[in-house]
């Protein structure tokens, strides 16, 4: 299968918010909520997909002059384990780094360990949390907020 990394167009809202309400259960975004995302100034979406499998993962990502943000990430589970959020966040900050960003933030709920994991794995730090920030069946989940230097290293350049 030939997966693609590409931008999102507006005419597949509706596949991502499918895909965001697997990943996100209890709070999904639906389509006019990534509309009115997409509509800010530095805002953008981008995607993975395949002719076989539609759309398997997206970021929506907002780039600002000093900082970048992930404003949500997801991976279809069917389509976990293989890299491709790495893939997403890597494209990211090339994006970020080539618009002069310093910094990319994200917001993760306490209790998503892998989400968390793979952050650790590409540089990513604790800055802070927002306690109950994340809706859960059970209640809710604080956020933690992490970050990452976008300063070009030697082999960047």
């Amino acid at each position: 299968m030939s997966e693609e990394l590409r931008l999102l167009v507006r005419s597949e809202l509706g596949a991502v918010s499918k895909v965001h309400a697997e990943c996100f259960p209890v709070d999904p975004w639906s389509v006019r909520d990534f509309m009115e995302l997409l509509a800010i100034r530095g805002a953008s979406g981008h995607l993975v997909a395949s002719s076989e499998a539609g759309i398997t993962a997206f970021i929506l990502d907002l780039i600002g002059p000093d900082d970048a943000e992930i404003l949500t990430i997801g991976v279809a589970p069917a389509a976990r384990r293989r890299g491709l959020a790495r893939v997403l966040i890597a494209d990211l900050m090339k994006r970020a780094r080539h618009k002069g960003a310093r910094r990319l933030l994200l917001e993760v709920a306490a209790d998503n360990h892998g989400a968390i994991a793979l952050y650790n794995s590409v540089g990513f730090v604790l800055l802070g949390e927002r306690p109950g920030y994340y809706r859960l069946p059970s209640g809710k989940a604080d956020a933690l907020i992490f970050g990452v230097s976008l300063a070009r290293t030697a082999e960047q350049s």
